[in-house]
C-alpha cells in the first residue's frame, strides 16, 4: 500500500498543525471581540429564559394574574385626587322633551390619568422655648429635636435619598446635586460626598452584620467585578456574596483569594463559583464544597459555534436542563426532594449525553479552539458543573451573583470610579444594604430613612431587627431576630 500525505510524518507537519492550532486559537478570540464590539444585540447570547419560554409559553391566566396585581399595587400606593367635571350648562336640558330636571346616573364616568409631582425639599424650622426666672439666676431652654447624627443640617429622608440616588439607581452625585439645584436648593457635589460617606460610616454596623449572616449560611454564591479607583490610579474589585435573600458586597484593591477567605473564613457548606483560582483558599480547605457554574460552560459553547456549528448539540443539552428548572419552579417544589427526584430522573441523563457528545468530538477540535476550549472547561470540572444533581438546594449556576453585580457595572459606566479604597468599602457597605432591601421587597428609601433615625439609641443587642430582611416600619411588630 502505498502511503498517503496523512501517514506521512516530519517535524514541518508537527510545526504545521501548532501554527493551525494557534490560528484556530486567534481567529475565535477575532470573532468573539467582533461580536463584542461590531455585533448586533441579536448576536450576543440570548438570555436562558428566553430560550425556555420558547419551549414553555408563559401561562396567559398567570399574566393576567400578575398584571391585575400590578395594578392593585400602584393603586394602592399612589394618591388619587378627584376631579370633577361638570355637564356644560348648555347641555343640561333634555333636546327631546326640554325638561331641566336630569338627575345623576351612578357615580358618574370614570377615566384615570397619570401623572408626576416632583419632589421638593422641606426646611424644619424648630422653635425651642426659652424661660428665665424673674430672680435673674436661672434660664432654661427646651431641648433639640434628636438627631442621629450631632451637628448636621440635614434630614435622615435627604441623607436616605442620596444614598438610595447613587446605589440604588446608580446616579451619580454630580447629578443629583444638579437634580437639587433645579428644585430650588443648591447643595454642593463635596457636601453630598461627605453625607454619603457618613451614611456609610454610621450604617457599618449593620453591613458587618450581613456579612455574617451570609457567612453563616451552608449555601454562598459569590462572584467579582472591577471597579476603578482615583487614588491611587488602580482597579480595585467589587465582590458579591449572596445566601437565600442576603445579599452583601466587599470591597478590595485585589482579586485575590484574600476577600473570599476573609468573608466565608473556615465556614462549611457550599460555594457556587465559576472556576476562578481565586476562590480556591475557601474550597481547598475541604470546609467548603465548590459547586460550579452551568451558565460559563454555557457560554463558552455559544462562543465556539461560529467556528463550530456542532456546539449547538451541547447548547440543546443544557437548555434542556433548564426546562427541568422552570417545571420545578412552576410545579412548586423547588429545593424539595421532589425537585431532587426531578433532577434525578430528568437533568443527569442530560448531562451524561452531554458528557458522552463532549467526549466524542474532543479528538476532532484543535486544544486552543474555541470548541476544543469549550470542551475542556466542561470535561476538566465536570465534578463540580454537576454537583447541583446531588443536592436540591444547588442552583445549576451562579447566575443570581452576576445579577447582583449589575448595579455595580451600571455605576461604573456612570460615575467611573470610587475616590479611594475607603470610598469603595463605604459603596460596598451602601450597597449591601440597598440590595438586601430589594431582595426582600423593602423600599430602600422608607427603610434608610427610618433606620438612620433609630440606630443611634437602638439596643446593640437587639441589631438585628435593623436589618433590611427583618425590618418592618414603626406602624407594623418587627420580625423575630436572626438567631445566626
Amino acid at each position: 500500500m502505498v502511503p498517503g500525505p496523512e501517514d506521512h510524518d516530519c517535524g514541518w507537519k508537527q510545526r504545521a498543525l501548532e501554527l493551525e492550532d494557534k490560528l484556530s486559537a486567534v481567529v475565535g478570540q477575532l470573532e468573539a471581540l467582533n461580536r463584542q464590539v461590531f455585533g448586533k444585540k441579536s448576536e450576543k447570547m440570548p438570555p436562558m429564559d428566553r430560550e425556555v419560554r420558547k419551549k414553555r409559553p408563559p401561562d396567559p391566566a398567570v399574566t393576567q394574574e400578575r398584571r391585575r396585581k400590578n395594578a392593585e399595587l400602584r393603586a394602592t400606593r399612589v394618591v388619587t385626587n378627584d376631579v370633577q367635571h361638570a355637564v356644560p350648562a348648555d347641555q343640561r336640558r333634555c333636546p327631546y322633551c326640554e325638561s331641566s330636571k336630569l338627575k345623576p346616573v351612578g357615580q358618574g364616568k370614570e377615566s384615570f390619568v397619570w401623572d408626576y409631582v416632583p419632589g421638593y425639599f422641606r426646611r424644619q424650622r424648630h422653635v425651642r422655648e426659652t424661660l428665665a426666672c424673674t430672680c435673674g439666676q436661672y434660664i432654661v431652654t427646651a431641648p433639640g429635636p434628636d438627631h442621629s447624627v450631632e451637628s448636621t443640617r440635614y434630614g435622615d429622608g435627604l441623607r436616605a435619598y442620596i444614598v438610595t440616588s447613587k446605589c440604588a439607581d446608580s446616579l451619580p452625585l454630580y447629578r443629583l446635586a444638579k437634580q437639587f439645584a433645579r428644585l430650588g436648593i443648591p447643595i454642593a457635589r463635596s457636601t453630598l460626598t461627605d453625607l454619603f460617606h457618613q451614611v456609610a460610616r454610621q450604617l457599618a454596623p449593620l453591613s458587618a452584620r450581613l456579612v455574617q449572616l451570609v457567612a453563616a449560611s451552608e449555601i454562598v454564591l459569590a462572584d467579582e467585578t472591577p471597579l476603578k479607583m482615583q487614588h491611587p490610579d488602580k482597579k480595585g474589585y467589587v465582590w458579591t456574596f449572596i445566601a437565600d435573600n442576603l445579599i452583601v458586597y466587599r470591597f478590595s484593591p485585589s482579586r485575590s483569594g484574600e476577600t473570599p477567605a476573609a468573608v466565608l473564613g473556615d465556614s462549611t457548606g457550599a460555594l457556587v463559583v465559576d472556576m476562578y483560582t481565586g476562590y480556591n483558599q475557601v474550597t481547598s480547605t475541604g470546609k467548603r464544597t465548590r459547586s460550579g457554574c452551568l451558565a460559563h460552560a454555557r457560554r463558552k459553547l455559544f462562543d465556539a459555534l461560529s467556528t463550530a456549528p456542532e456546539a449547538k448539540t451541547g447548547l440543546d443539552f443544557i437548555r434542556d436542563v433548564y426546562l427541568v428548572e422552570h417545571d420545578a419552579k412552576a410545579a412548586g417544589v423547588v429545593r424539595t426532594t421532589e425537585h431532587l427526584r426531578m433532577r434525578q430522573a430528568r437533568s443527569k441523563p442530560l448531562m451524561d449525553r452531554l458528557h458522552a457528545f463532549l467526549t466524542d468530538q474532543q479528538p476532532l477540535h484543535l486544544p486552543k479552539g474555541p470548541m476544543g476550549k469549550a470542551i475542556s472547561y466542561i470535561l476538566g470540572n465536570w465534578k463540580e458543573l454537576t454537583r447541583f444533581l446531588e443536592d436540591a438546594r444547588l442552583p445549576p449556576d451562579n447566575n443570581r451573583s452576576e445579577a447582583a453585580l449589575r448595579i455595580v457595572a451600571l455605576g461604573r459606566k456612570n460615575f467611573l470610579h470610587v475616590g479611594h479604597e475607603e470610598a469603595g468599602e463605604n459603596i460596598a457597605g451602601l450597597y449591601s444594604l440597598t440590595a438586601t432591601c430589594d431582595a426582600n421587597g423593602v423600599n430602600p428609601l422608607a427603610y434608610l430613612t427610618d433606620v438612620l433615625g433609630r440606630i443611634g439609641s437602638h439596643p446593640q443587642n437587639r441589631l438585628d431587627e435593623l436589618l433590611p430582611h427583618l425590618w418592618r416600619p414603626p406602624d407594623q411588630p418587627a420580625k423575630p431576630p436572626s438567631t445566626a
